[in-house]
């Protein structure tokens, strides 16, 4: 983080609200009135910038708070276009933003010959909860991952040796670091698993592994096919709910390359590329003066 920062809290705060998840959806419908504001409370200038777009001005925000104020979304789009994205589109890989496992929320997961489970805390995040998600985490994903600023490292390198610690330094050419590795784990819960999974994915693991599907109606499915899914040896089920996760109707449309800074709203808003693309052109749009 930077040592200067002209900002108030307050303003940096304001925003990154920019950035939330409404927000972008208002953007989607072309609409931009929380944008205007804050143009006309912090940044008049861009009223008089000829040609300047909404798409510049977000551009232009995201900068800032990249720099001043790493709320949890710079931190996890940095984390996508630093770390993840290289692993993106390779042998089906699929990455999930806010994946529900039990009692938890992760942050980000990633399914491609393993499941990665990323847990990330800012420096204004607390490790309060911790203990519960790692306690869920460990359930559902062969590796689990804490993703921390390098000054909290002290903190976190104290947990569970099997988890594996990722250091951020915005300061640095290379902003994350692996600090420790995660112990690969194959020994997932099948109760937690079957929770995860949608209907016909779970009736598709028994089918593929018993052969058949037994008879059973819309009322007993889930108890019968969780009785059966716990026969499975722990190593294949693994197997077979990574195969799932992967098969999923799910288009990851992130870019290495263009608008990067977007990445994280298309993940969380689960755009294909072409709702990706109508954001993107809508944002092109001329700033209201």
């Amino acid at each position: 983080m930077s040592n200067r920062n002209p900002y108030n809290q307050n303003q940096l705060r304001d925003y990154s609200s920019l950035f939330s998840r409404s927000g972008a959806e208002l953007w989607i419908k072309s609409n931009f009135d929380s944008i205007n504001y804050k143009i006309e409370r912090y940044d008049l200038k861009w009223q008089n910038i000829e040609n300047a777009t909404y798409l510049d001005y977000l551009k232009y925000i995201y900068q800032i708070l990249e720099n001043n104020y790493q709320n949890e979304y710079v931190f996890k789009n940095s984390f996508l276009n630093e770390w993840l994205i290289k692993e993106i589109g390779h042998n089906k890989t699929k990455v999930y933003n806010e994946f529900r496992v039990g009692n938890a929320v992760a942050d980000l997961v990633m399914f491609n010959g393993n499941s990665k489970v990323f847990e990330i805390k800012t420096e204004f995040d607390s490790s309060v909860r911790l203990d519960l998600q790692l306690e869920n985490y460990r359930k559902a994903f062969n590796q689990i991952f804490i993703i921390i600023p390098e000054k909290k490292l002290s903190t976190y390198i104290k947990y569970d040796q099997n988890i594996g610690l990722i250091t951020f330094n915005n300061n640095d050419t290379k902003k994350f670091t692996l600090q420790r590795e995660a112990t690969n784990n194959k020994e997932v819960d099948a109760e937690t698993i079957i929770n995860i999974l949608h209907t016909n994915e779970y009736k598709s693991i028994v089918k593929s592994y018993f052969g058949e599907l037994p008879v059973m109606t819309s009322f007993n499915q889930f108890k019968i096919c969780c009785e059966l899914i716990k026969k499975i040896p722990n190593i294949e089920l693994n197997q077979k709910f990574i195969e799932q996760m992967k098969n999923r109707d799910l288009e990851n449309a992130l870019s290495n390359r263009y608008y990067k800074e977007f990445n994280q709203i298309s993940l969380s808003l689960k755009l294909n590329k072409k709702d990706r693309n109508n954001m993107l052109q809508n944002l092109k749009s001329p700033i209201k003066s």
